[in-house]
């Protein structure tokens, strides 16, 4: 998920000084097929993955984000990351939410991989979800309020959703026309 309270640079690529086989990561943008397709489970929690989770989180700070899942890295496997503001980094493995509140909010949300766009979304305000930890545990979590929206945001990445689809077809048709594509935005 994009923080609107910032600029975005144009393109946001992250490296390793380590030479290590998963090498660069960069986003993809809309309309890359792979943001549409459903991701698989992660099977082995391992030193590869938590190699790619740090690359994310990287990836995620520089582009001045608060979320960012595999798809949006072109991984289709079911994870993400989350930081908002100076709070920890969350990671979420094979998250799946298990309860929401019946109460729910509208907040404008905007997204790395379709950056410049931004639209109010209505969410429930709290969810429970579970997931596992970077470290192979199992994990419960409460939430509410922008760590709430966030996770249900990165949680439609991983299987195929945009925050775009969240909205009546007029005004995704309407913002979409102002969209492009950052390699495009210089032409």
């Amino acid at each position: 998920m994009e923080n609107n309270n910032t600029n975005q640079t144009s393109e946001t690529t992250v490296s390793s000084d380590k030479n290590e086989s998963s090498g660069d990561i960069e986003l993809v943008y809309y309309p890359d097929d792979l943001l549409r397709q459903s991701t698989t489970t992660v099977k082995d929690i391992d030193d590869s993955l938590r190699t790619t989770i740090d690359r994310m989180v990287l990836l995620m700070q520089h582009a001045r984000g608060i979320g960012l899942a595999a798809p949006q890295v072109g991984i289709l496997e079911r994870f993400f990351v989350v930081q908002i503001d100076s709070d920890p980094v969350h990671v979420f493995v094979n998250p799946s939410i298990v309860g929401t509140s019946h109460e729910t909010g509208v907040y404008e949300e905007g997204c790395l991989s379709i950056p410049g766009l931004y639209a109010d979304v209505k969410r429930p305000s709290e969810i429970q979800v579970q997931a596992w930890s970077q470290n192979g545990r199992p994990f419960t979590l409460n939430a509410d309020g922008m760590l709430a929206r966030v996770i249900l945001h990165e949680l439609d990445h991983l299987n195929g959703v945009l925050f775009l689809d969240h909205l009546a077809e007029r005004k995704r048709e309407k913002l979409l026309q102002r969209y492009r594509k950052p390699q495009d935005a210089a032409r």
